[in-house]
């Protein structure tokens, strides 16, 4: 079981992070966010700070204690969030190789995920 919170807190915590970072800037409107998610990928800018907070929320979700349940949701909207922006990314752009660097924080995701499931089996 030791090992078990330890490889689920490390992998929330980084994949916390990176989602969390991304929805500061989101929500800071910063001109990196403005430039991918709007000039690039056509996005109406209204829809930046929304992003954030969501992110923002569901990293913090991720990182609380809160019903299971929620926490769900948390993982669902990140997933989403996350596959909607590669799709977007490779729908506008083509397929890029560092486009393959998203597979670490994708892995920490799924890593989180299962981690998670197996510690409430386990309880």
């Amino acid at each position: 079981m030791k090992a078990l919170n330890i490889i689920y807190w490390t992998s929330t915590i980084l994949f916390a992070l990176f989602m969390g970072m991304t929805g500061v800037q989101n929500l800071m409107m910063t001109q990196g966010s403005i430039d991918l998610i709007s000039t690039d990928l056509g996005f109406p800018q209204y829809i930046i700070p929304f992003l954030g907070l969501a992110k923002v929320m569901g990293s913090l979700g991720l990182l609380i204690p809160i019903p299971p349940r929620l926490r769900e949701w948390c993982y669902a909207g990140l997933f989403f969030d996350f596959i909607g922006a590669l799709y977007a990314m490779v729908v506008d752009n083509g397929f890029d190789p560092m486009m393959l660097t998203l597979l670490v924080p994708f892995a920490l995701m799924g890593l989180s995920y299962g981690s998670y499931h197996r510690r409430l089996e386990l309880k």
